[in-house]
C-alpha cells in the first residue's frame, strides 16, 4: 500500500517537474548558442566563454569554460573577416563635434543627392533614374528624369544632416530654380 501510494506520488512529482526540466535544458542550450553567435560576431574569440548554467537541483549554480561551438564556430570565424560589408552596413551619421574644430559637420551625401530651396523644401530625382534605362520605356525614363519634392519627415531630417551653410540663401546667374525658391499663397 505504502509502495504504491510512493509510486503516485513519484509520478506526479516527475510531471510537474518535467516541463520544467525541459524549460532550464532549453534555456541552457538557448543561452550557449547566443554565447557563441555574440562571440562570433563581436570578437571572434571561442575559446574562453563563460556562461552560468542553472540545473534541475536547487542551489547548484556553475561555470562552463571553455565552451565551444563546434562546427558553427569555425565556419563563423571563416567567414567572418571576408565579408565585413555584411555585419556593418554603410551609415551616414552627423557628426556633431568634428575633431579639429569641434563643429558640426554636413552629411555631404545628402548635399549630392538633394537640393535644398529658401523655402525648405528639398528637391530629389526619382529613384533609380539612371539604372537599368535598357530595359525602361521612353516614357518612363522621363517620368524618372522629372524632379519631386521630399515630404515633410524628409526634409526635417536633411535639415538635421545639414549645417546653416546650406540653408542660406544663394544668389546664382540664370538660377533655373529662382522661381520656385519662394513659396507663394503659403498659409502658414
Amino acid at each position: 500500500m505504502a509502495a504504491s501510494a510512493f509510486a503516485c506520488t513519484v509520478r506526479a512529482a516527475s510531471g510537474i517537474l518535467r516541463p520544467l526540466n525541459i524549460l532550464a535544458s532549453s534555456a541552457y542550450r538557448n543561452c550557449s548558442k547566443n554565447a557563441c553567435l555574440s562571440s562570433a560576431l563581436s570578437s571572434r574569440h571561442f575559446s574562453h566563454i563563460q556562461t552560468l548554467v542553472v540545473s534541475s537541483a536547487p542551489r547548484l549554480i556553475t561555470s562552463v569554460r571553455n565552451l565551444t561551438c563546434g562546427q558553427t564556430a569555425t565556419v563563423l570565424n571563416r567567414v567572418v573577416p571576408l565579408l565585413p560589408n555584411v555585419l556593418k552596413p554603410p551609415v551616414r551619421t552627423v557628426t556633431y563635434y568634428s575633431s579639429r574644430k569641434g563643429k558640426r559637420k554636413t552629411v555631404k551625401a545628402a548635399v549630392y543627392r538633394f537640393l535644398r530651396l529658401h523655402s525648405g523644401l528639398w528637391l530629389r530625382r526619382k529613384a533609380g533614374y539612371k539604372k537599368k534605362l535598357w530595359k525602361k520605356t521612353v516614357a518612363r525614363k522621363r517620368r524618372l528624369r522629372e524632379f519631386v519634392f521630399c515630404n515633410k519627415t524628409q526634409s526635417k531630417l536633411l535639415d538635421k544632416m545639414t549645417t546653416s551653410f546650406w540653408k542660406r540663401r544663394n544668389w546664382y546667374a540664370d538660377d533655373l530654380y529662382q522661381k520656385y525658391h519662394d513659396r507663394t499663397n503659403l498659409k502658414v
